[in-house]
């Protein structure tokens, strides 16, 4: 096999790798390694503008930063920064540098900086986008749907994919708010609906058995984290959607689905977020979740094709498409 073209660069969190996995896929410069950072000290005490030897800052647990090096780095979060760049002077050059989110570092130091709408950071070289890059697509989605369709199939129509997170620190999401959530998705149930449930690693052990105490025996489906992910699946399958407020990730990429998109209010909440479900209400693809489900429509904007695009035109202008 190859040497991999492109290095996507991430410190693990899931939201962060999907988002760098979306772009280098819509980039479609093959072989994809992934590169997960496992920042040791001092350069975890520092912000990443001031990392010296910024190759040396991964440790142990985590992906080793060595030649040969790629034509094309996606960093995502800003623990990925400093070593994108460094890995560009490594390479005397010959490595397109593209940075997801504000780092806090000059846009003017990447090749291209890909940031939200709801984010401030403006630049020559830096593309906005209405909310998260993401890794769905109508092509993903209906395949998923081809293999999930007969697994799911016990469920009644219309069917509902249920997008739950948990406690984040900007909103509180744990059992005293699971409760009235788990009511209303019963109600639901009662009334007809499939639900197709997929809880997160935040939303706790407590909170998931107060969901399936409340929807035992009603027609559900609620994915308990073996096995194969249905996630791609129930999108696809979905007639509507439901998300809770606090995933700036989950939201958008439920509005790729061009399905009605509920998002659940939850207690807490910061400018930013603020922000970013105003400009989604504006946009026509989602409305409060207050109980009761309503019929929309919506052109889902795809972001992520509008970066691979770009990221494909500013390869071949400098010679390194393969």
């Amino acid at each position: 096999m190859s040497d991999p073209l492109t290095w996507i660069l991430h410190d693990g969190k899931v939201g962060l790798r999907n988002q760098a996995l979306g772009v280098a896929e819509a980039v479609g410069l093959l072989p994809i390694a992934e590169k997960k950072l496992v920042i040791r000290y001092p350069w975890k005490l520092l912000p990443p503008s001031l990392w010296p030897c910024a190759l040396a800052a991964p440790g142990p647990g985590g992906d080793r930063l060595e030649p040969p090096w790629p034509r094309l780095v996606i960093g995502a979060g800003g623990r990925a920064a400093a070593p994108a760049l460094a890995i560009r002077a490594a390479a005397g050059g010959r490595c397109l540098v593209v940075h997801i989110q504000d780092p806090k570092i000059a846009p003017s130091r990447f090749d291209l900086m890909i940031v939200p709408e709801h984010d401030r950071v403006r630049g020559a070289n830096v593309m906005v986008t209405q909310g998260a890059v993401h890794r769905v697509t109508r092509e993903k989605l209906d395949a998923a749907a081809g293999e999930w369709q007969s697994r799911l199939a016990f469920l009644p129509r219309p069917r509902v994919a249920v997008l739950i997170g948990g406690n984040n620190g900007i909103y509180r999401f744990g059992p005293d708010e699971m409760r009235p959530l788990a009511a209303q998705l019963a109600a639901l149930a009662r009334a007809g609906y499939g639900l197709m449930i997929t809880p997160s690693r935040r939303t706790g052990a407590e909170s998931e058995a107060i969901l399936q105490a409340a929807l035992d025996g009603l027609p559900a489906y609620i994915w308990d984290g073996a096995g194969e992910n249905p996630y791609f699946g129930i999108l696809g399958l979905a007639d509507h959607v439901i998300a809770t407020a606090d995933s700036i990730s989950m939201i958008t990429e439920a509005g790729a689905t061009g399905k009605p998109v509920h998002v659940v209010p939850l207690p807490g909440g910061s400018a930013k977020f603020q922000r970013f479900h105003k400009a989604m209400r504006d946009s026509g693809i989602t409305r409060p979740y207050t109980g009761e489900l309503e019929v929309w429509d919506y052109a889902p904007r795809d972001d992520t094709a509008r970066a691979g695009a770009l990221i494909r035109q500013m390869l071949q202008e400098r010679n390194l498409w393969a």
